[in-house]
């Protein structure tokens, strides 16, 4: 007993003692700052290790469910343009333009305000989703509006045995032009160029007042070895509320010459789905001959569209109808007060028209596909002929291909506008 009270007295004097060194010394307050300073460092250090941003994410994340990131077209990011709408206008507007510089600067859509309807997507395509899921092949039956270069159009020549390719000449110099699988690889027919395979290789854009543009360059050099010389191309967009200007300069960086084609292939929706309700006008009477539509092969001949179902060459234009169309408009004209050789397609029932006009000289075919059952109208504006190569030309026809010097750069340049069709807004005609 007496020992178990002697024990007692004794814990009693230890927990005075040590109450009397810590609590009023002020020791215990160091201890704790201390303490806590040591662990401020140690979480501090697994910070940047990563591992507390891991912890975290691991705890919030047991739940969450897991995003799978889409493969971006071509390997690049989409960049889009975009502007505000005019309050309450009563104008058509330019509003969006999606842009793809993995697949050649591509102009995947374009949106646009249209009073009385609202937005609408004036391109038939895919989303950017969906083409980043479609195989190359597949994709370029699907796309809004390529730029097409090194030629543009259709390119003719020799099927190779495993009809992967095909076999042309320039000036004595064979060429090897791969060919995919939508362009009938039997017949010996490349369509669209090779830019669209290509990813860019520096990408710009500026935000402007009312809109935006986006600059990108392609050092394409040989177009891995199926192009004569070298080349760099630089493809630009400029959007504004009313129009868009696109233009590609190609700039030879090699020591030989190097023959140029380019053009841009849009495909436009049919908003109402009827072709009743679209007018198109073309600055052309002439078309070229072809000898079957299966080969689209021109037959050298160059045929009058006067009075025929064709003839799209009026003040007003034509009704596109039940025509199917699938056709190159070539020897185009200028009216007085454009500014080069100008294309119309009219919406009667949503009350609005787009206008292409070609900006440089170079420009000599326009190109229209539109199929009597489909939903789009393509009109393309290019450098050259279909087989811009064959022999079937005379001597005197030039085709329009570029042939560009060593050091020296050829463009290609358009401005699409949009219009309503009351007459005091719609362009001259």
């Amino acid at each position: 007993m007496y020992a178990s009270l002697v024990g007692g007295k004794l814990k009693e004097m230890r927990h005075r003692a040590w109450h009397a060194a810590v609590m009023r010394s002020g020791l215990l307050t160091a201890l704790v700052l201390v303490i806590g300073v040591l662990l401020v460092a140690f979480a501090i250090r697994e910070r940047g290790r990563g591992h507390v941003a891991r912890l975290k994410a691991e705890l919030q994340g047991r739940n969450r469910p897991v995003e799978v990131k889409v493969t971006k077209p071509g390997g690049q990011e989409a960049v889009v343009l975009e502007r505000t709408q005019v309050l309450e206008s009563e104008t058509p507007e330019f509003q969006s333009a999606t842009l793809l510089p993995g697949r050649g600067l591509e102009v995947l859509q374009i949106t646009a305000y249209i009073p009385g309807k609202g937005q609408v997507k004036l391109l038939t395509a895919p989303t950017v989703e969906e083409i980043a899921k479609l195989s190359s092949d597949a994709a370029e039956s699907s796309t809004g509006g390529e730029f097409e270069l090194p030629w543009a159009g259709a390119l003719h020549g020799l099927a190779s045995p495993d009809g992967r390719s095909m076999n042309t000449t320039w000036r004595r110099q064979g060429l090897n032009i791969p060919v995919g699988q939508s362009d009938h690889p039997a017949s010996g027919v490349a369509r669209g160029g090779l830019l669209r395979a290509r990813r860019a290789d520096t990408v710009r854009s500026d935000v402007m007042p009312d809109g935006g543009q986006v600059e990108a360059v392609y050092r394409a050099g040989n177009f891995d070895g199926h192009w004569p010389s070298t080349t760099e191309i630089t493809t630009s967009v400029l959007m504004s509320g009313r129009d868009m200007e696109m233009k590609v300069v190609a700039h030879n960086t090699g020591t030989m010459a190097v023959p140029i084609g380019m053009g841009w292939r849009p495909r436009f929706a049919i908003l109402s789905g009827n072709r009743g309700d679209l007018t198109l006008r073309l600055p052309s009477e002439t078309r070229l001959e072809v000898k079957d539509e299966q080969s689209g092969l021109p037959t050298g001949k160059l045929i009058s569209v006067a009075g025929t179902a064709y003839d799209f060459s009026g003040v007003k234009g034509a009704k596109l109808g039940d025509l199917n169309l699938d056709e190159s408009f070539v020897h185009l004209r200028t009216s007085f007060l454009d500014n080069g050789p100008a294309v119309e397609l009219r919406d009667t029932a949503n009350n609005f028209g787009l206008r292409i006009t070609a900006m440089t000289p170079a420009i000599r075919v326009i190109r229209v596909v539109a199929p009597a059952a489909g939903g789009y109208v393509s009109i393309a504006p290019q450098f050259n002929y279909d087989d811009p190569f064959g022999k079937e030309w005379s001597k005197d026809e030039v085709t329009g291909m570029v042939v560009v010097q060593p050091g020296e750069s050829v463009q290609w340049k358009i401005r699409l506008e949009i219009f309503g069709l009351k007459a005091t807004e719609a362009p001259h005609l």
